[in-house]
């Protein structure tokens, strides 16, 4: 019997026989972390055409139209992908979003704790029952505690020591509010929202109504340059 000779490119045999809709969705992906959201939407679009049962593509557009302030196309996008993938906590979140973009608080605050439900150990989706809550200025108190939960699950991510923050100064407990965001700012030393926050509690800055901005990607971050979180935008 003779032995078979291990391939020269491990790998190569795989992708020969991916999923064509798999890479076009990996291609997707990688424009979008690429900081190129409209060029991935541009590819996702054909490929959610040919095959609309794809939910990591329905995900994917979520996240897309989201970065691309495209609230209405995200929320649809988001629908579809909890139609298609029920147990994945991601689209409720994306959904929950866009529902506090429209304003929609009260589905915003129910997308959220659906998240937190399907994922409880995810800090991520703690961190949107948060902003679901503050955004709808409502149940502050929760809204902390959600925070603080997000910070029990990951003490090294800098945005939830800034949810936390905004949370408690909506309280009206602005020494800890300042605390949290010090140490926010102390995680990540660049973020000029966090800044500015700190500085309007130092009385350094006084409070200003802002224009949306794009910064933190809503599931992570990759470089220091990317865009910020859409939740800093509040």
């Amino acid at each position: 019997m003779t032995d078979v000779a291990p391939t020269a490119h491990p790998g190569v045999a795989e992708r020969a026989f991916a999923d064509p809709t798999d890479m076009a969705i990996a291609r997707s992906a990688a424009l979008f972390e690429n900081l190129q959201p409209a060029e991935a939407a541009a590819m996702l679009e054909p490929v959610l055409a040919g095959n609309p049962q794809a939910a990591a593509g329905w995900i994917l557009m979520a996240r897309v139209r989201l970065a691309l302030d495209q609230v209405e196309p995200a929320l649809a996008a988001a629908h579809r992908a909890i139609e298609l993938a029920p147990e994945d906590p991601r689209p409720l979140a994306i959904a929950s979003r866009a529902l506090t973009l429209q304003g929609k608080h009260d589905e915003a605050m129910s997308m959220a704790y659906r998240a937190v439900i399907v994922e409880p150990k995810n800090p991520l989706w703690h961190d949107r029952v948060a902003w679901a809550l503050l955004a709808a200025d409502r149940q502050l108190a929760d809204a902390e505690q959600a925070a603080r939960t997000a910070i029990g699950l990951d003490p090294n991510e800098a945005h939830y020591y800034f949810t936390h923050g905004v949370a408690l100064a909506a309280l009206g407990h602005v020494d800890q509010a300042r605390q949290a965001l010090t140490t926010s700012l102390r995680l990540e030393p660049n973020n000029p929202v966090a800044r500015q926050r700190l500085d309007i509690l130092n009385g350094a800055a006084a409070p200003v109504v802002e224009k949306k901005k794009r910064g933190w990607k809503l599931f992570g971050r990759k470089h220091d340059e990317a865009p910020v979180r859409p939740e800093e935008r509040t």
